[in-house]
């Protein structure tokens, strides 16, 4: 028992951390409706920041604490409040994508301005040991853990007691009502987000000094409270902090027994992601309540007339036809932009046509990759069976990744395959399924395309193919099958269409074409490897994927040329290094404008003979997307209305 107790404290001491965090977590969705994706990008700004006042400016600590905990949350929180606030009537995707974005912008941000190798955090707390239970502990862990719990415990009395927490929980219930009263719901959330701000600044200040400064792993580590705030289910917080100490014992605890396993090496810190998608699949709908007013998409109609796409997708056709013999010893770098067309397509489908935000999709293309090295390299299989079969593969793993698509929606899904993701990464990815212990496979092309020049054509059928194919699917009956369960599931259900089935099937064509372009990549770049596939990078894809919401046929095209070719075009290494950040902000942007933009079907606003007109053709397209899908004539005891408010 006694050789398990250095784990268990230093589990108590982690998880009181990820408790704390989690609170502040579940405190600014209840009252805003806007889960921050930023949460731990904020932690890890705090930390940086306290860094950079005593180690960069030569502030004593005791000035850098106060500034970092006193000063930085409050104009923060301004900040986030203000989004949340323009974000409240945006649909669930778009707040999805803009704190997603918010992320991305910052840990980016951290990781230009410092450089992406970790930093060595001042120890501000005493490192000296005390014996407790026979066990030296440190007075450092100590601290953190009285400091987490009893701003827990603080943090709970207040909001279940005090005025403004009361109001915290009128806000959450009854916003108007609470106006009413006379307090101002702005004002609370207000303080709602310096508090969960708060939170986050400490969780990070807490646990730098565990494992130094990584932008990355800072930001990944606090993410690891969503597990803890989904033990209590978005909203209880007693639970949620309860969470976090489940989360941090069982981390720790699991490190203790896979010591000398290399394969096992990453379940450790999958283990909050594993409790997150656990809890996420059993609680289901019913349980988990998304918090906030849920809209449609605002109506989107076609920048060019069909004759004009026709001429601009000839003559983008004609300019690759043409690219080789312009890019001289860049080629390399367009063929890996066709790739990133395949993969921009495939999640084209999920967020675009479905408006699914799935956050697997780096795995899914991970899993193609290296299906395809084990079936070319390891078993000998023909080169295009081989990319075709990967595809396959990846199908049941997509077809998983749907099953949080069939319990969960909008929010909740998101967080169910970012989990899924990480597992994926944190424990498959070692293993000798996909690239085993060596991280790394070989790969190969195909006779008569070892040639640069050659696998470039070849890579861009497959791109053209894969595009087709996207758009096939988005002129069929699923597309508009599609389409109206983005609109409103609700009403596809009521006239008895399947929607369950739809998600699984716009999953698995999705992870085919994903699988697909896996292999494509491994060829293209000789080895099978899952770094260019960290779970990260759905984030990344996701926030660049939205960038060109306005254009959604040419999206994934234009996705593929920012992440893919602008980097080899930049003017130097720090234009690389800041690209992320506008790839972030960007998605920020696009997010806002779009939640400010009318809703389909609403009518707050007088109707003049223009909004009358937007009202008609918004429920012409509705109407269009059902056509194929309701059976016709009218159904007994239901009633479609094209363009009302939800």
């Amino acid at each position: 028992m006694n050789e398990l107790l250095p784990f268990v404290i230093i589990g108590i001491t982690t998880g009181s951390v990820y408790g704390l965090a989690a609170m502040g977590l579940v405190l600014t969705y209840k009252t805003s409706g806007i889960f921050n994706f930023a949460h731990g990008a904020i932690a890890a700004l705090a930390a940086y920041a306290f860094y950079d006042l005593t180690q960069l400016r030569g502030l004593p600590w005791p000035v850098a604490l106060v500034l970092v905990v006193v000063v930085l949350p409050p104009v923060l929180a301004v900040v986030l409040e203000r989004i949340a606030t323009r974000l409240a009537d945006a649909t669930v995707t778009m707040k999805i994508v803009a704190t997603v974005g918010l992320q991305l912008a910052i840990t980016s941000a951290l990781i230009a301005y410092y450089g992406g190798q970790g930093l060595p955090f001042p120890a501000f707390l005493p490192v000296d040991t005390v014996s407790l239970v026979g066990i030296e502990v440190g007075i450092d862990q100590l601290i953190s853990t009285g400091v987490a719990a009893t701003g827990a415990l603080a943090f709970y009395l207040f909001f279940r007691r005090s005025r403004l927490g009361v109001r915290m929980r009128a806000v959450v219930d009854n916003p108007d009502l609470l106006s009413l009263s006379g307090a101002a719901p702005i004002a609370v959330r207000r303080w709602a987000w310096l508090i969960g701000t708060w939170f986050a600044a400490i969780s990070g200040l807490l646990l730098a000094p565990q494992i130094g400064l990584d932008a990355l792993l800072l930001t990944l580590l606090v993410v690891q409270a969503y597990g803890a705030a989904a033990v209590g289910l978005f909203r209880n917080l007693p639970a949620t902090y309860a969470g976090g100490l489940l989360i941090g014992l069982l981390t720790a605890l699991a490190t203790k027994y896979v010591v000398g396993s290399e394969a096992l090496a990453g379940l450790p810190p999958a283990i909050p992601f594993l409790v997150l998608f656990v809890v996420l699949l059993v609680a289901g709908r019913r349980r988990l309540v998304e918090v906030g007013t849920h809209r449609r998409a605002p109506v989107s109609r076609p920048l060019l007339g069909q004759g004009a796409t026709r001429l601009v997708v000839l003559a983008t056709l004609a300019f690759a036809l043409a690219l080789p013999m312009l890019v001289g010893a860049k080629l390399p770098v367009w063929s890996n932009a066709l790739v990133f067309v395949l993969i921009f397509a495939s999640l084209h489908l999920l967020v675009h046509t479905s408006g699914q935000a799935s956050l697997a999709h780096a795995g899914l293309v991970a899993v193609g990759a290296a299906a395809f090295s084990h079936l070319a390299v390891g078993a000998g299989v023909s080169w295009l069976v081989a990319v075709l079969l990967a595809g396959v593969i990846a199908v049941p793993v997509g077809m998983l990744v749907a099953v949080p698509a069939i319990r969960l929606s909008g929010l909740f899904l998101a967080l169910g395959t970012f989990g899924f993701g990480l597992l994926l990464e944190r424990v498959v990815y070692r293993s000798e399924l996909m690239f085993g212990t060596t991280s790394t496979l070989a790969a190969t092309r195909p006779a008569g395309f070892a040639s640069d020049t050659a696998f470039y054509y070849l890579l861009l059928a497959f791109a053209v193919a894969g595009m087709l194919l996207v758009a096939a699917v988005n002129r069929s009956r699923l597309g508009r099958l599609l389409r109206a369960m983005a609109d409103s599931p609700t009403t596809l259900t009521t006239l008895g269409l399947g929607v369950n089935v739809t998600r699984v099937t716009v999953f698995a064509i999705s992870a085919f074409l994903a699988g697909v372009a896996g292999s494509l990549y491994a060829s293209q770049t000789l080895s099978a490897t899952g770094t260019p596939f960290m779970a990260y990078n759905s984030l990344v894809w996701l926030a660049v994927l939205v960038l060109f919401a306005m254009v959604r046929s040419a999206a994934p095209v234009l996705a593929a040329l920012f992440v893919a070719v602008a980097p080899a075009y930049g003017s130097g290494d720090a234009m690389v290094d800041w690209m992320p950040v506008f790839f972030g902000l960007g998605a920020l942007a696009v997010a806002l404008h779009q939640a400010g933009q009318r809703p389909s079907g609403a009518e707050s606003e007088p109707e003049t003979s223009s909004r009358a007109a937007e009202r008609l053709d918004a429920g012409s397209a509705a109407a269009e997307r059902l056509s194929d899908v309701v059976p016709a004539g009218p159904q007994a005891g239901a009633r479609l209305r094209m363009g009302a408010p939800r």
